[in-house]
């Protein structure tokens, strides 16, 4: 569902005898500003915020070819901008570069910055307008069906792989994961969710092909748009057009594109990078003495230190200013490094279990409205894969992973992984999952729905499968071995 992005070219206005930095150094690029995309940065993005820091807690970066921004390090300093809307403006209407054409729009990070008419971009009371139409609407979902949801998807994945024995857990299971929760939720067929995806991971990835993705992201949403207008169901985008506020069809579409940007490829990116670091990290290796839950554990750190979106929050100063005697130029984009906030220096080394101070929820008035069902989703597609392969294993050694390049995610190319293939049977037609009846949390009345679509992307397989699973690994067993013995009664 998603592609790694290549190594962005250097812009034809750079010298040519720019020196190229060796392994593990940032990347400069003009101006002495740092580069926040590319494979030096992919690579190693603490190298680069190390850097950064020594300029101060807020430094100037390079987030495309020729795209200057400044780039804010300190945690402290991240949260006077995110809760000071009377000073910093999210309307990229702002952004004089890009008004003045010195930034093409035509530029790879252009799509996910530009003006669209929605909650992200939207200050005051437009602001306000559009969230109050996300959060009602989302208010409707049951938490409880949400959850089954996840786990019958996450069921439909895990069969289609489970005989094989190997598999790339991003591309098979953490990418369509969020996708048919997405589809489900959102009332959206399969053929135009693929649409959205594809778009989607094209611009967080900040490539030459953005506009293109762009476009996709664009005809699928207004695809989506249409349809729900002819025939609406209860669903989240149903929920949001019978909303009072009365949104058109482009207020729609806009608030859409935040939704899916914010629903699929930062959810597929929460989920495989806990994975990865239960999979890799000897802290997560223990058993459950003492009531620990090391999922939440592990969730917890990968939003405290590797979080799925990077550097974002976009703002403009609405006049010259200064950020922790910083000078800030009004009209210039000023982004916040959640990852670097996060692990700022300043604060505490030794974070308590259960801490959840980290921004990578953003904070002030823009704080993610979702972040409950989307902590769950990531949550469960965890538990149900450990529980299912318990034995599972990275196929490679942690430093031979791939990450994307792009300046705002944190994102891996892959995971591939191996484990004992479990027995896999086909179902009867009684045993295919029913999906969810309805989303409220109110009763609604019973009606029929069709089993949950899986992307076309993807074969069709098997649904159900017999839970106890051949394990022929003889390495130390892991916490989620005993947990799933448990389960089982072993």
């Amino acid at each position: 569902m998603t592609s790694p992005s290549a190594p962005q070219p250097a812009p034809a206005s750079e010298p040519a005898a720019s020196p190229v930095p060796p392994p593990g150094c940032p990347a400069h690029a003009g101006g002495g500003a740092l580069r926040l995309y590319g494979p030096e940065h992919a690579a190693d993005p603490k190298a680069t915020f190390e850097a950064l820091r020594a300029r101060g807690s807020v430094a100037p970066v390079e987030i495309a070819p020729g795209v200057e921004a400044n780039l804010v390090l300190g945690y402290q300093s991240a949260l006077e901008v995110l809760r000071s809307p009377e000073r910093f403006s999210k309307d990229p209407r702002n952004w004089k570069a890009l008004a003045d054409g010195s930034v093409p729009a035509d530029s790879p990070v252009v799509p996910m910055m530009m003006y669209r008419p929605n909650a992200l971009w939207s200050d005051g009371e437009a602001h306000a307008r559009y969230r109050g139409v996300i959060t009602d609407s989302l208010s409707q979902v049951d938490p409880n069906a949400l959850r089954g949801y996840v786990e019958e998807s996450a069921d439909i994945l895990i069969d289609r792989i489970g005989a094989r024995g190997n598999a790339d857990l991003l591309g098979e299971y953490g990418a369509l994961l969020p996708l048919l929760v997405f589809n489900r939720l959102f009332g959206c067929p399969a053929d135009i969710g693929d649409k959205l995806v594809v778009g989607m991971s094209g611009i967080f990835d900040a490539d030459a092909d953005a506009d293109k993705a762009n476009q996709i992201l664009t005809e699928g949403l207004a695809e989506l748009v249409a349809l729900k207008r002819r025939e609406p169901g209860a669903d989240v985008t149903s929920w949001m057009m019978a909303h009072p506020a009365g949104l058109g069809d482009e207020e729609m579409l806009h608030q859409l594109a935040l939704l899916m940007g914010a629903g699929t490829e930062p959810e597929q990116n929460l989920i495989c990078n806990a994975l990865l670091l239960l999979l890799s990290d000897d802290r997560f290796a223990g058993d459950l003495a003492g009531g620990s839950m090391p999922v939440d554990e592990a969730l917890d750190e990968v939003l405290w230190a590797d979080p799925p979106i990077a550097n974002y929050a976009v703002h403009y100063a609405l006049q010259d200013t200064e950020v922790d005697g910083v000078e800030v130029v009004a009209g210039r984009p000023l982004l916040v490094s959640f990852t670097a906030a996060n692990t700022d220096p300043a604060l505490s080394g030794e974070r308590r279990s259960g801490n959840r101070a980290h921004l990578s929820w953003s904070a002030g008035p823009h704080t993610c409205p979702a972040k409950s069902p989307a902590r769950l989703i990531s949550a469960v597609a965890v538990e149900k894969l450990l529980d299912r392969l318990p034995d599972i294993e990275l196929d490679c050694e942690v430093d031979q992973l791939e990450w994307r390049q792009g300046p705002f995610h944190r994102a891996l190319v892959a995971l591939p992984v191996v484990y004992p293939p479990i027995t896999v049977t086909a179902p009867a037609a009684a045993d295919e999952p029913s999906g969810v009846t309805a989303w409220k949390t109110e009763p609604a009345p019973a009606s029929p729905t069709p089993a949950p679509a899986p992307s076309s992307s993807t074969p069709q397989a098997a649904t159900s499968t017999p839970r106890e699973p051949v394990s022929v690994n003889a390495a130390p067993r892991r916490w989620w071995n005993f947990l799933a013995g448990s389960r089982r009664g072993r």
